[in-house]
């Protein structure tokens, strides 16, 4: 009990004087807070900071263990002392980074880290009590490692401890004999302890939790974290003499503050100078059927790449691997003849080529002997996962098709040298590191990758593919003015019995919906039609009318060749090679008063609207390609029609299940006929 009551004593003695220094450090950042809260525009949005300031405080339950006996040089008393326990004050300024949404990171507090105690009354030999009392405190520097397991406000800490001694005093205190209740008690002795170690090493663990204090409105965030720590005595024995040792129990806040960056968001005082909207005027155009039904040849670009599936280093089942007797009868040019029958539509087909890939480069590297590879794997898991991963193609290629190891390298890297995942994105990053882990396949020799970057000497793999319909039979809405008074734009259709379909969102003025996609099964129909448009001043607008509706059915055939192109992530530029591909192998195939048919598309990452804009963007950097291409030929005799389609499902050339799929939705179309009719 009396051990107890001296433990409470130190405590309250202790914390008592720091109460106003924490408190006062706590009401002026909070004071200041509130003045800057006002400051900040109440609607801009900032990212979560990356780095953060401020300052820790807290208390150290010390518990001391061991023997304590020699004081110093001049003073021995006459019993040792042995457990003892006391509350000590701790404060430090703290950096720390860690990204958001992120698990690992970085800590660092420097500071002032008090090791008091008061050691359980000992009995001398005269039968006196006797007390002793430490005070050894440190200026302390702890790095740790931050881990947030959940990606949440919760986090673990660990480190070393690095202490560098500043104060060891002590004072002992021999009572009276209770025998002799009149004696005069000894004064007390005070003095520095002896063989003090000047520098400790040692450890500890801990965790947290961060409380946010403002709000993504705040340019400047602060956020109050409580925490906990664990110091065992691991290295804590702070004299070179005798046993003693200290194990140490931390509980604190912290109080932290960081700067965010600005996200951008809508301006309401843009908003609220908007007077009128524009007027928009709506228009449905329903032709008669044309009764033609549209071919292609179909040349296909084959990607150099072997994506794999997350937390593995074996290629895919989805991936076409032959045994080494069915190598003999492997032939690329058959790939169309071996095509499962119950497969139909483009994708089937095509992905039916493409993962066939690894054997296309086999067979290649069989017929050609002296060529050469450089497989590079990247993997979000590192260089070593990644080398892995290549290691795999490169055992089938040899194992399977008997290519010699030496003519194959392997490589292994974090990250592709086209990465999908950019640096500050935070948006559907599962899809984007998906498609990031894969395997390129590098060679200086033509004859091996003219089929994975199409250029003029391209030996083509093509399947056969059919047009729905051709786009003057489709169904045409037209918002004039849309683009000054509407943000976005849809489309509802209401047929005879009720049923509703719709359509969008869009940003251009006019769009064309094939007829089979609104009837369906029925031969015709009669529509309502509803267009509603959210205004740039925010206003919904809706406009109605009526249209008669036919299905397009095919009467004629008209032959045609498709190219394609393949577009990197988010962007609207075509790499360099398809630029010459587009000019040397493609425009000459444009017959004299053809017709070009240019559809755009985009993967379903990222932001719909965005993804339209983005596929119309490629499907006009097709077009001045190629009639750019024309000009420098005199021919002014083409004509082109041009559509984005975006992420619409509904148009999309291949699924977006895997990240192969995506990638060749990120593509532009090219159909050429011999003429529009």
């Amino acid at each position: 009990m009396k051990a107890k009551a001296n433990f409470k004593e130190g405590l309250y003695s202790t914390l008592t004087p720091n109460k106003p220094t924490l408190k006062s450090i706590l009401i002026v950042a909070l004071v200041w807070f509130s003045v800057q809260a006002p400051v900040q525009a109440q609607e801009l949005q900032y990212t979560k900071p990356s780095w953060w300031f401020g300052v820790a405080a807290g208390a150290n339950f010390n518990f001391y263990e061991g023997s304590t006996y020699k004081l110093n040089s001049d003073f021995t008393p006459p019993a040792t002392f042995h457990e003892g326990k006391g509350v000590g004050l701790f404060v430090a300024p703290l950096l720390e980074y860690h990204r958001p949404d992120t698990r690992l990171g970085f800590m660092l507090q420097a500071g002032y880290d008090n090791r008091k105690a008061k050691f359980d009354q000992v009995v001398t030999p005269c039968d006196c009590p006797a007390d002793l009392k430490t005070n050894i405190s440190y200026i302390t520097v702890e790095p740790s490692l931050r881990v947030a397991p959940f990606k949440s406000n919760f986090y673990l800490f660990g480190g070393p401890r690095l202490a560098f001694n500043l104060d060891k005093s002590f004072t002992y205190q021999l009572g009276i004999n209770p025998a002799y209740p009149n004696q005069e008690a000894s004064p007390a002795v005070k003095g520095d302890l002896s063989d003090v170690k000047k520098t400790i090493i040692s450890m500890q663990i801990g965790l947290g939790y961060d409380i946010p204090l403002s709000s993504q409105n705040s340019k400047t965030q602060f956020v109050l974290s409580p925490f906990a720590s664990f110091h065992p005595y691991f290295g804590q024995d702070p004299r070179s003499i005798e046993t003693l040792n200290i194990t140490t129990i931390r509980a604190g806040v912290a109080l932290k503050f960081g700067q965010g960056r600005l996200i951008s968001v809508p301006d309401d005082n843009a908003k609220a100078t908007v007077i009128a909207d524009p007027e928009v005027q709506f228009s449905v155009n329903a032709p008669a059927n044309v009764p033609t039904q549209r071919r292609v040849r179909e040349v296909f670009p084959l990607r150099n790449y072997v994506f794999f599936n997350l937390g593995s280093s074996e290629i895919p089942s989805r991936y076409k691997l032959l045994k080494k007797e069915e190598v003999k009868d492997f032939r690329e040019d058959q790939l169309e003849m071996i095509t499962p029958i119950n497969q139909s539509g483009r994708s089937e087909r095509q992905m039916n080529v493409y993962y066939n890939v690894i054997n296309i480069l086999g067979d290649r590297m069989i017929k050609n002997p002296s060529t050469t590879i450089t497989l590079v794997g990247s993997s979000e898991q590192g260089a070593k996962d990644g080398k892995e991963m290549a290691e795999s193609v490169k055992f089938y290629l040899v194992n399977t098709f008997g290519i010699s190891a030496s003519r194959i390298t392997t490589k292994g890297q974090l990250k592709p040298n086209l990465p999908s995942v950019q640096p500050g994105g935070t948006l559907e990053l599962d899809l984007l590191r998906e498609g990031d882990r894969r395997v390129s396949i590098e060679s200086s020799s033509p004859v091996l990758l003219m089929e994975f970057q199409s250029g003029p000497d391209v030996r083509v793999s093509e399947t056969a593919a059919m047009q729905e319909a051709p786009a003057e039979s489709y169904v045409v809405f037209d918002v004039k003015g849309a683009n000054e008074a509407f943000s976005v734009w849809s489309v509802q259709a209401t047929d005879e019995s009720g049923k509703v379909q719709s359509f969008g969102p869009y940003t251009q003025e006019s769009v064309s919906i094939p007829t089979k996609t609104i009837l369906g099964d029925k031969p015709e129909g009669d529509y309502k039609i509803t267009m509603t448009g959210q205004t740039k001043s925010g206003k919904a607008v809706s406009k109605e009318t009526k249209a008669h509706i036919v299905l397009w059915t095919p009467a004629k055939i008209d032959e045609g060749l498709r190219y394609s192109v393949i577009y990197e992530f988010n962007e609207s530029k075509a790499i360099t090679i398809y630029d010459k591909y587009l000019t040397d192998v493609v425009a000459p195939k444009i017959p004299m008063n053809g017709t070009v048919i240019i559809q755009g598309h985009a993967d379903i990452i990222g932001n719909d609207v965005h993804n339209l804009s983005l596929s119309q963007a490629r499907a006009n950097d097709v077009k001045n390609i190629l009639g750019s291409a024309l000009a420098k030929s005199g021919r002014t005799d083409v004509k082109f029609e041009v559509n984005g389609y975006g992420e619409d499902t509904s148009h999309s050339p291949f699924n977006n299940n895997f990240p192969e799929e995506r990638f060749y939705n990120r593509t532009v179309i090219i159909d050429i006929f011999n003429s529009g009719k």
